[in-house]
């Protein structure tokens, strides 16, 4: 059975679905206050930018910026708005211009690239203090609670599974792949996905009558191939839509009596497992629960066991500063979520757990590449998923997320890494 039919199998009612997530960009900010940030903001974008291989486009003619016409360019629609919710919002203003449609670049993933370099240079140092008690940068923090947690999961995930589809691989497969050669083809991408999986499970030490728990399912494929090497699989996930999509895929490659697929928080699991794998997860745990996190895999592996994790990070002092602020991500795509940094998840783990890194390996080129392939298939059928239901709107939105992200990791804003930890022997 073709991931087309098993789509049909479980198809929801698309339409109504896309409907309720379609996001409202809010108004143009007015009035005095916003008027007078909006000057600040302008002269700030222009001050910057004057110092950036990049160019700023007005509507009139003029050109900011760099003089080489092969430079990338940010072609502003309407500068009044722009200024007025980058003034008001910030980066949140920034983002939400985009979807409003009043800037736009042919060259979208170079210009963030050259501003996710300079980002902690944008912002003059005598204003960067602002940031934390400005009402507009302050976090929305979420309980950590397990219904919260689900309803953050939903968010993204459940959005639809079709629209996941469109732009993924035929392993559905959502997270850092990692390929052969670089530049890759999309060819490559279902080849790469598997390969960075296979990497993992042979981390972890997977093998015939392993028992192995999975912490975020996604949609099936690393389930799928760890049974096939004769392992025995539990898999939790948050994401009914997920859930549903992967039990079929497992059905269909008859693996259905070693593994088995739960709709669980994870800080529910019990039992004692030879190997625990988590795939880009603990970025959405939240700041406060990182701890509890690594506590529970601890508890669920057993000693001499390991864990394998591949994670998003961002460098420590930006995650400090990001966790004292409300981000477009957070706003748009990933409710509740942050991003650890290497030192964050060595102290938890070092300090508070028996786990001990046995190896680290960094993936940053291959998440680029990634992200550039993602959204490469997602502007080809941006058609289709007008069909599906999700508008304008949403298609810039998530066109500026794949951007933004793989600028991240271009520029080294952002890494990706496959770490090992292995559990303590008990005394």
């Amino acid at each position: 059975m073709s991931l087309q039919t098993s789509l049909d199998t479980i198809q929801t009612p698309l339409a109504a679905a896309a409907s309720e997530c379609r996001p409202a960009v809010p108004k143009v900010p007015s009035g005095p206050f916003s008027a007078v940030s909006a000057m600040v903001a302008d002269r700030l974008l222009r001050r910057a930018v004057a110092r950036l291989p990049l160019r700023l486009v007005y509507p009139d003619g003029t050109v900011i910026g760099a003089a080489d016409p092969s430079e990338p360019a940010l072609v502003i629609h309407r500068p009044d708005a722009l200024a007025r919710r980058i003034g008001r919002y910030g980066l949140i203003g920034f983002g939400e211009s985009y979807m409003a449609g009043e800037w736009s670049s042919k060259d979208l993933t170079q210009v963030l690239t050259v501003l996710a370099t300079s980002v902690a240079d944008l912002v003059p140092s005598t204003l960067q203090w602002l940031r934390p008690i400005a009402p507009a940068f302050r976090p929305r923090w979420r309980s950590a609670s397990r219904h919260q947690a689900r309803r953050n999961v939903a968010e993204h995930y459940d959005l639809s599974n079709a629209l996941f589809a469109e732009f993924l691989d035929e392993t559905m497969t959502y997270s850092c792949a990692l390929f052969g050669e670089l530049p890759a083809s999309s060819a490559d991408l279902a080849e790469a996905q598997r390969r960075k999986i296979d990497r993992l499970l042979d981390m972890a030490g997977v093998q015939p009558g392993s028992r192995i728990l999975e912490i975020g399912t996604g949609w099936g494929e690393l389930c799928i191939r760890a049974a096939a090497r004769g392992a025995r699989v539990r898999s939790v996930t948050l994401s009914v839509e997920q859930q549903r999509l992967a039990r079929l895929r497992v059905a269909e490659a008859g693996l259905s009596d070693l593994v088995q697929i739960e709709l669980c928080d994870y800080r529910d699991i019990d039992g004692c497992y030879d190997a625990v794998l988590s795939v880009e997860m603990i970025e959405a745990v939240g700041y406060h629960s990182w701890p509890e996190y690594f506590a529970t895999l601890e508890r669920l592996v057993r000693p001499g066991g390991r864990v394998a994790i591949q994670t998003i990070t961002m460098p420590h002092v930006r995650m400090l500063a990001s966790r004292n602020t409300h981000t477009w991500i957070q706003k748009y795509i990933f409710p509740g979520g942050l991003l650890p940094s290497t030192h964050a998840i060595a102290t938890i783990t070092e300090h508070h757990t028996g786990l001990r890194t046995v190896d680290m390996t960094s993936l940053r080129p291959h998440y680029a590449e990634t992200l550039r392939l993602w959204r490469k298939r997602f502007l080809q059928r941006r058609d289709a998923l007008a069909n599906l239901g999700f508008d304008d709107v949403f298609g810039r939105m998530w066109e500026l997320y794949l951007a933004y992200s793989e600028a991240g990791f271009r520029s080294g804003y952002l890494n990706v890494y496959q770490w090992t930890f292995e559990r303590e022997n008990a005394w």
